[in-house]
């Protein structure tokens, strides 16, 4: 199974390194020849966890995308959401032909307001079943450090994302499958949110105590989104029963929330320092996703019509200029 990875920034260098520390050869598809060049001769991204170190002979690294794709039998595509459209723009529309995908995105396509699976669907014809999400809990930072993380694989195939998430077992990770695959999706997403409403917090002073409460209220409203989201999305049929509490779902809502390696909550905690959104963008010069996150979930809820507080009032805090204290004060009402 001949991988190949699309992105060069944290979280796709991460795995990259998952995959050349289990021996597997990979094609990486790196934006610039200088960086390049760079992880060449120092055998390291020069940008993004600069303590993983690569095997050169495992890489076949270049900047033509449509090499990298070509020479790949699964594609694992590791771009912020944001950026999707134009990285893949260069591809014809038969590039996945015969390819399995995997998405390591954590958000939903701003501009199309698409999980990456439907904008694939109608760019490029890939069946849902030639798909599967990876998502953690893991922080790239912990993979490169390789303390010991688990990755969820969900896609409808069982046996192929099985083999997929074989590849990527190692001595510092382990790996879980389910079949939801578009529920996952969807948990990253919110989890995002939910992060930078808790950094939100965090920066306005709220303590642990309110904290925990406001995390508790955040997972179940992920439940009662998801739930409310089968009814609207195809693919959904062999998602009965889910655990909610699950590490994909449950485990990754609490590491967004609480760490420090977190984006969106770093993010979050500017905003209610004061900062505005430019700002806390220019200050961060990383990808929140939970930002653009906000906008889309809620636009998706005005068709599923679940009732979102804590997301609803993140969403004014940063498209709709709600002051943070008073969006929290909100948010204090409803919180049991």
């Amino acid at each position: 199974m001949q991988f190949g990875i699309i992105g060069s920034g944290s979280w796709a260098t991460a795995l990259a390194k998952i995959l050349t520390d289990g021996n597997h050869r990979i094609s990486w598809w790196v934006r610039s020849e200088e960086n390049i060049r760079y992880i060449r001769q120092r055998r390291h991204n020069p940008h993004y966890l600069h303590s993983a170190y690569f095997d050169n002979s495992l890489l076949n690294m270049s900047d033509d995308i449509r090499q990298v794709v070509a020479d790949s039998d699964v594609v694992v595509i590791a771009v912020p959401s944001a950026f999707i459209k134009d990285v893949l723009s260069g591809l014809p529309a038969d590039a996945f032909k015969g390819k399995k995908v995997v998405s390591a995105v954590k958000g939903i396509l701003p501009d199309c307001n698409q999980l990456l699976h439907e904008y694939l669907l109608d760019a490029f014809a890939l069946d849902l079943s030639d798909y599967c999400a990876l998502l953690g809990p893991c922080h790239a930072e912990e993979v490169a450090a390789e303390k010991l993380s688990y990755l969820t694989f969900s896609g409808l195939d069982e046996e192929l994302t099985r083999r997929i998430a074989d590849c990527f077992h190692c001595e510092y990770i382990n790996t879980v499958v389910n079949q939801d695959v578009v529920g996952v999706q969807y948990a990253a997403v919110l989890k995002n949110i939910y992060a930078l409403g808790a950094g939100i917090a965090h920066g306005l002073e709220y303590g642990d105590n309110f904290l925990s409460v406001y995390i508790a209220n955040a997972a179940r409203e992920m439940g009662r989104f998801l739930q409310g989201s089968m009814a609207h999305l195809p693919g959904t049929e062999a998602t009965d029963n889910l655990n909610y509490s699950a590490s994909v779902y449950l485990g990754d809502l609490l590491v967004t929330c609480y760490s420090l390696y977190s984006r969106n909550r770093t993010f979050g905690n500017m905003i209610g320092k004061g900062y505005s959104v430019k700002a806390a963008m220019l200050e961060l010069n990383m990808v929140a996703e939970g930002y653009n996150a906000s906008r889309c979930v809620h636009q998706k809820n005005i068709d599923f019509g679940v009732e979102m507080p804590i997301a609803a009032t993140v969403y004014e805090i940063l498209w709709e200029q709600l002051p943070a204290g008073e969006g929290f004060r909100k948010i204090e009402s409803r919180l049991v």
